[in-house]
């Protein structure tokens, strides 16, 4: 075992609620383990990296990690958290997200490593819950689990006692299903730990007492705290919606850009949270931040680490220089080089925009009539020849002046002119 799992998980401030045993079975044999993940979308949000690296650690600590996809239970839906019914998913669209979700846990999960004892497993909960009848699960299932326990759980309790509009006999089953697949695994893959998070302690321990009353086995459990930020909005949104995995839904840049924005308080948690760095390092890093926080120590290490684990070094290298563009005095045109359109307006989002066309640009045009005339970037003439005066005027981070000519050959990513007043008065030109 390359670590104690249980003791590396504690210090990073990961253990919400762990079963009695857990620890000792973890010392004494190698562990399979399982976590569930409910195939919503068709990719996973940063919501799920918890959980992403509790398989990894479990893998690195010499254990077998389960992932599971709930193509199952993804078609009742979780009720854990939830105030209201959710929306059943058509087939065509969980087949979708299921495929999606596979192909983000095989970046993380190395499901080739190791011996049969020990290799990674990827498993679809739809292939032993698809020919269970429900007369067979409800004799085979359900008689071992009473209403009155199934009621005491919050997720049920909360539900029923008025939050929302109370829950349907779909919905109040999910526990019963999430339990089975406890049971499945335990009897055919010898999975003896469920992990998840804290809001998933009631569906995990009905699968710990259908082991029991069932199969008459001892399973274990052990569940995380659920992440917030310190300001209590919710971890992983931000206005334009969810940081994903997946850089066709959230580019590099504004992933990169979640966690370099991290508030100090956030920072000291998530640098435990969501990297390996061992514990010498990250004490290391919350002190050297603590002299200087301007400096932003604890956010620059941890975006680097998040975004080199979930991307790549290279996407960071650009994601980075990206982000610096914002603070550089000049950029060169070989720099501007490296930039597409698409990562240009995530660095510039928000800054108000004009088109226009290129042929504006064929003969050449001045900076009065392009900031003026074609784009009103600035409302009149003479504010364009006061800013000239003023030297604060820029395209593309480089000052201009009044003898200045603009063609197609100052474009970036092809079709964009960046103009600048000042050092924040941004405006993006798109030729067309």
């Amino acid at each position: 075992m390359a670590y104690n799992f249980a003791e590396e998980l504690r210090w990073r401030g990961m253990i919400h609620d762990i079963m009695p045993g857990t620890e000792e079975l973890l010392e004494k044999e190698v562990v399979t383990g399982y976590i569930g993940f409910d195939p919503t979308a068709d990719s996973l949000h940063i919501g799920s990296m918890v959980q992403i690296i509790l398989l990894m650690y479990l893998q690195r600590a010499g254990d077998r990690p389960i992932a599971l996809v709930g193509g199952a239970t993804g078609m009742i839906g979780d009720p854990s958290g939830k105030s209201d019914e959710r929306n059943l998913l058509t087939q065509d669209i969980l087949d979708k997200n299921i495929a999606g979700v596979q192909s983000v846990l095989s970046r993380f999960i190395d499901f080739e490593k190791g011996d049969d004892a020990t290799k990674a497993v990827l498993v679809n909960n739809y292939d032993w819950m698809k020919n269970f009848s429900l007369i067979d699960f409800a004799r085979d299932v359900g008689k071992h689990i009473t209403v009155n326990y199934m009621m005491a759980k919050d997720s049920v309790k909360k539900r029923v006692q008025g939050e929302g509009e109370g829950m349907s006999f779909t919905e109040f089953t999910y526990q019963l299903f999430q339990g089975y697949d406890y049971v499945h695994l335990y009897e055919n893959m010898g999975c003896k730990l469920q992990i998840g998070g804290s809001d998933q302690w009631g569906n995990i321990t009905t699968g710990t007492e259908l082991v029991r009353r069932k199969l008459g086995g001892k399973a274990y459990a052990l569940t995380t705290p659920l992440v917030t930020k310190a300001d209590g909005t919710k971890f992983g949104k931000t206005e334009s919606g969810n940081v994903w995995l997946d850089t066709d839904k959230t580019s590099v840049y504004k992933f990169f850009q979640f966690w370099i924005n991290a508030t100090d308080e956030d920072a000291i948690n998530w640098i435990k949270i969501f990297t390996f760095l061992d514990k010498e390092t990250c004490e290391s890093l919350i002190e050297e931040h603590a002299k200087d926080p301007g400096y932003r120590v604890l956010q620059k290490r941890l975006a680097e680490e998040v975004t080199v684990m979930v991307h790549g070094r290279e996407a960071y290298d650009t994601a980075l220089k990206a982000s610096q563009i914002l603070f550089s005095k000049t950029v060169t045109p070989e720099q501007w080089s490296e930039f597409n359109q698409e990562t240009l307006l995530d660095i510039f989002e928000g800054v108000p925009q004009a088109e226009i066309a290129k042929d504006a640009l064929k003969d050449g045009v001045d900076p009065v009539t392009l900031m003026a005339d074609l784009t009103s970037f600035l409302p009149s003439n003479s504010e364009v020849r006061r800013a000239l005066k003023e030297n604060s005027l820029s395209i593309n981070k480089n000052k201009i002046n009044a003898e200045t000519v603009i063609t197609t050959d100052n474009l970036i990513a092809e079709n964009m002119l960046l103009l600048q007043r000042g050092k924040r008065n941004y405006f993006l030109v798109l030729v067309k």
